[in-house]
């Protein structure tokens, strides 16, 4: 037997493998110990296509003998997982034939035309030129280099969805633009020359695909002198709004929106106005927006204690404010609006590999703090495929783990930097960002409900074990191809460390919908909702873990699918209690335990965190300065809250159905969000 007939009716070369790996996959879901009759097994089938079919045999016949095979071994449990993988393919199937929509990688419907708005490559009159899977052999080829191993092994990688880079990587890698970069922090002095030298590299940069920090607090407060021509400052806010509207006109022309991340330190004499700037909605839409705080301002608070605002320009003593009534203020603004949020620079700092140079800023989700002209690269290990028979197959995620640094290592090299600079200074440290998506979407496979003291101890498990080894592999990378230039500035002096941080948590929107997993370290949004896809056309999305616990519980519909999709949440569905406690989404989990999986994380995460603490729309202002307050306890870097119906414009709604757009992976639903 040497050929089968496709669906599509194309016929093409049998591959007894696929047998094989079809009845394995259907073993991994299921406790079964089989694996190794999988071989056995397919020797079995194969001999009974030839024994009864004649001719070419179809897919179908292949998969109706697989089951019978399967059945005969008293392999039930593992027949009923085959059979149900079977049912969900043809449902994909179906719908995207409905939709006219190809792929050679069983994607979703919704990842593929995510892919095929921003990241295929387009000839000049905007066709499609390239498949998902020529992407990411693309992507492999440039990457590698001249290393053929490892272009296989990074294509092989990406093609099983099991580790992506950022999305600049995948966009750009092996094109003429070359920008493999998704964060940058420009710095911004002083002087009318400065801000708009700084404005004209951020205007490059979001060409480029990039988002871009600022720290605003070195400029001088509104209404303080200016002596070259004797007028008045402006102040910090007024400038953010030229920034803001040339992110505006940039993203126009490009497939990825701009974004910016604007900082001023609690201290600066405009704290005020910065605080209170995105009160109107649609002003400043381009910026997430974070107070920088310390220390001493934080314990401030905590004594009811007045501290002192500094001008930059001189160093002096302004006035002074009640430190508890400025960060009343912050957590009400946050509460009305989604901004801003807390940076804790102390604790930044604390933790800053070269802390000759004090990181001021952080990129647009908050994940990366960098110092002035630093870029940073990231990739995420896709969680959800390394469970394998309801525990953790640690020995995969150590081999995604290594060959992730070593791919963010070499993108480093290929990188085309946008400005020499920027060039320099990352190469100079050479920062990674190797992260995790689908953590929520483990957690379901092995039983774990998210706000639970099991969940916060396999978060530190699992990134003290990543970092650990992300480390030991930069060290043998920094052997063969020498450490990052300034390791003697750095905390890694006499090491050979190749790069001044490893780890990071990521927002993962898009790459985590082209995965089709959950989002970083989000819990689930929804179990199920309506997705807003292909020209408006709508489809009931469902979690797949709960669609299979539903299945094998016996109390399976699609109406009962429906039902959910009207609140996204399963907690007033009759099902069993066990599901329920389950399956919570972001809105069912009490916003300590959004901040606790923060901090878990952070322990042994070297930059920082993408996290949205989300609260539900009856929460109050107390509610917030909480969750505040036990962010800067815990020791985390940041904090970012999002109280649902805030703004009026939300990529996730609740209507007669919860309702989310195509790029919508989870995390923060405002639709100036980042990524």
């Amino acid at each position: 037997m040497h050929n089968i007939l496709k669906r599509d009716g194309r016929i093409t070369n049998f591959k007894k493998e696929k047998i094989t790996t079809a009845i394995h996959k259907a073993v991994l879901a299921t406790d079964a110990d089989d694996e190794k009759f999988s071989e056995k097994l397919t020797d079995e089938v194969v001999a009974l296509i030839e024994k009864r079919i004649q001719g070419i045999p179809t897919i179908g016949d292949v998969q109706n003998i697989v089951e019978e095979v399967l059945v005969r071994h008293g392999l039930y449990e593992v027949a009923k997982a085959y059979i149900l993988y079977r049912e969900r393919r043809s449902e994909i199937r179906d719908a995207k034939k409905f939709f006219g929509v190809y792929d050679e990688l069983k994607l979703t419907v919704n990842a593929i035309e995510v892919l095929n708005k921003r990241y295929l490559m387009k000839d000049a009159a905007g066709n499609i030129i390239e498949t998902p899977d020529q992407m990411f052999g693309r992507v492999a080829k440039a990457i590698s280099g001249k290393s053929v191993e490892f272009e296989k092994r990074f294509y092989s990688s990406m093609k099983n969805l099991e580790f992506l880079p950022n999305s600049p990587t995948l966009m750009n890698a092996g094109t003429e633009l070359g920008q493999l970069s998704a964060c940058f922090v420009i710095p911004v002095p002083d002087s009318i020359e400065d801000i708009f030298g700084a404005l004209k590299a951020m205007a490059i940069v979001q060409q480029s695909g990039g988002g871009c920090g600022f720290s605003f607090s070195r400029l001088r407060p509104k209404g303080d002198i200016v002596r070259s021509t004797m007028g008045s400052a402006s102040g910090p806010v007024s400038f953010m709004r030229i920034f803001d509207v040339t992110t505006d006109v940039i993203k126009q022309g490009g497939r990825r929106r701009g974004a910016n991340m604007g900082i001023l330190n609690v201290n600066h004499p405009d704290i005020i106005d910065f605080i209170t700037s995105k009160e109107k909605e649609g002003v400043l839409r381009n910026f997430n927006i974070s107070v920088g705080v310390n220390d001493d301002f934080m314990e401030a608070v905590k004594k009811h204690r007045d501290y002192e605002l500094i001008n930059p320009r001189n160093n002096e003593c302004v006035r002074s404010l009640g430190a508890d009534d400025v960060f009343d203020l912050i957590a009400t603004m946050a509460w009305r609006t989604g901004d801003p949020g807390l940076v804790f620079l102390d604790e930044i700092n604390a933790h800053n590999p070269t802390p000759k140079y004090q990181i001021d800023s952080t990129n647009p989700c908050g994940e990366v703090p960098l110092l002035d002209w630093e870029s940073c690269n990231l990739g995420s290990i896709n969680l959800a495929k390394i469970v394998r028979k309801n525990d953790i197959d640690w020995e995969r995620l150590r081999d995604l783990t290594v060959l992730g640094v070593r791919f963010l290592d070499d993108v480093i090299d290929a990188n085309r930097y946008p400005l020499p600079r920027i060039g320099e200074m990352t190469r100079a440290n050479r920062k990674i960002g190797l992260g995790v998506m689908g953590f929520a979407e483990m957690l379901l496979e092995l039983g774990i409900p998210y706000d639970s003291e099991e969940a916060l101890d396999l978060g530190r498990k699992l990134m003290r074990f990543m970092t650990s080894a992300a480390r030991e592999t930069s060290v043998r990378l920094g052997e063969a191809r020498g450490p990052f230039p300034n390791i003697d500035e750095s905390i890694w002096k006499g090491t050979n460390m190749r790069n001044a941080t490893l780890t990071t948590i990521a927002p993962t929107g898009s790459i985590s919908i082209i995965a089709g997993t959950t989002s970083g370290i989000e819990p689930l949004f929804a179990v199920s909702f309506v997705r807003n896809v292909l020209d408006h056309a709508r489809l009931v999305e469902v979690n797949p873990v709960f669609e299979r616990v539903a299945r094998e519980g016996g109390f399976y519909s699609r109406d009962l699918m429906i039902a959910v999709a009207k609140t996204g949440s399963v907690q007033d569905i009759d099902i069993p209690k066990d599901v329920k406690d389950l399956f919570v989404t972001a809105l069912d989990i009490d916003p300590d335990w959004h901040v606790r999986m923060q901090a878990a994380f952070q322990e042994s995460v070297d930059n920082a965190i993408s996290k949205t603490i989300n609260l539900r729309k009856d929460a109050t202002q107390g509610d917030v300065r909480k969750a505040f307050l036990l962010a800067y306890e815990l020791r985390c870097k940041g904090i970012t809250i999002y109280r649902y119906g805030s703004k009026s414009e939300q990529v996730l709604s609740f209507g007669e159905y919860v309702s989310a757009e195509s790029d919508y992976a989870g995390g923060c639903p405002d639709r100036s969000c980042p990524y």
